[in-house]
């Protein structure tokens, strides 16, 4: 028997009992990204109302104009009394934060049921992600790690817009915090790098 009948043999021989359980484990995954659609339901809903608030405030609904000043007041800091640059600044902020975090929330529900459930055969579709076909465990921690990054900069730039509202040490703790989340993500990527050299290398030494 030849390796290609060899090969062939183990790719039809059926799963034991054991091992298919195991395997078919997997898919208790699902409803946790079925949940997180419905998390990204909840977002954009969320979106809407923060936005109609906006555009109601900017035309001079006074309900709208108070529930924005409510969303953007910080505790300590004196609160605006109306529609100002700063604030749509903050509430804008807001919305792109929101926009980031569903974002966050697409890459784990598509990537991780791609890699961790079952394979959605996108290749020929034309709305496929462009790191969808390439993706595995790897990329998608570096592209999470990225994108949480992403979130930090949003909330550590509200917070320096409000910087007089905040004492020194909150300052300096956010800013840490972000740098831990920026070294975090290199190290992620670099342990990457390091894995996919060592593999390209067995790789090329095996043949």
């Amino acid at each position: 028997m030849n390796q290609l009948d060899h090969e062939t043999t183990k790719a039809t021989r059926p799963i034991r009992p054991l091992p298919n359980l195991i395997f078919m484990s997997r898919w208790l995954q699902l409803p946790l990204y079925l949940g997180l659609i419905l998390a990204q339901g909840v977002y954009v809903f969320h979106f809407w109302v923060e936005l109609v608030d906006l555009i109601g405030a900017a035309l001079g609904n006074q309900a709208a104009l108070e529930h924005i000043l409510q969303a953007v007041a910080i505790k300590g800091a004196e609160q605006p009394t109306k529609l100002n640059e700063t604030t749509i600044m903050l509430v804008v902020l807001g919305l792109i934060d929101v926009v980031m975090i569903s974002n966050l929330l697409i890459m784990v529900i598509v990537g991780g049921y791609e890699t961790f459930v079952s394979r959605m055969n996108l290749e020929s579709h034309p709305d496929q992600p462009e790191w969808l076909s390439h993706v595995n465990a790897s990329v998608l921690k570096v592209k999470l790690a990225t994108a949480i990054i992403g979130i930090s900069s949003i909330h550590l730039l509200k917070t320096f817009i409000n910087a007089g509202a905040y004492d020194a040490k909150t300052l300096m703790a956010q800013t840490g915090i972000h740098l831990a989340f920026l070294v975090s993500a290199m190290a992620i990527a670099y342990c990457d790098k390091i894995m996919a050299s060592t593999t390209a290398n067995h790789i090329k030494n095996s043949h």
